[in-house]
């Protein structure tokens, strides 16, 4: 489940990056997000992404086309738009859109941003996704489940030292 960072996984967002633009809107801000944006980091082969619309509509606009490149909608999310890229039936990308009222909130790039300048989190963190993976093993967690505490943490920690209260992780 969890592998060793990859150094192609940078490559892998700009592909998926410049895919989702052409597909999409070529204005849209796409950066890499999760443990594959987190260099050394142990994670799931999915590069993940987060694209900034303007609104519902931009992205309402695009989502036929985003489909056409291999796009398609699916996941448990309820908070914003998610599309999943698949490859052999094997997930290999995930993108989150976000409107850009609710950009510099996104507690996903907040994380990411946190965990990249504070190395002793993302070691923490990496040991939570290990023992979520052991936990999950054994029957007694889902793998998300097991790692939410310790990302709600940080992520309180991390938005709080931009002036931003606290909100919950789960988005599902």
């Amino acid at each position: 489940m969890l592998v060793s960072y990859d150094p192609e996984w940078p490559e892998q967002f700009e592909a998926f990056a410049a895919e989702i633009r052409r597909a999409g809107n070529a204005a849209w801000i796409v950066e890499h997000i999760g443990s594959t944006a987190i260099p050394g980091m142990r994670a799931k082969p999915v590069i993940d992404l987060a694209v900034r619309v303007e609104d519902a509509d931009d992205f309402a606009a695009h989502r036929q086309g985003l489909g056409a490149a291999g796009w398609r909608q699916g996941s448990a999310v309820r908070t914003h738009p998610v599309m999943i890229r698949e490859s052999d039936g094997i997930r290999i990308a995930i993108a989150h859109f976000f409107v850009a009222a609710e950009w510099d909130a996104a507690h996903q790039r907040i994380l990411r941003d946190w965990l990249r300048a504070h190395p002793e989190d993302a070691d923490r963190y990496s040991h939570a996704k290990c023992d979520a993976v052991a936990a999950e093993a054994r029957g007694r967690s889902t793998y998300n489940a097991a790692k939410s505490p310790v990302i709600q943490e940080i992520v309180d920690r991390a938005r709080a030292s931009r002036g931003l209260p606290a909100v919950p992780i789960s988005d599902k």
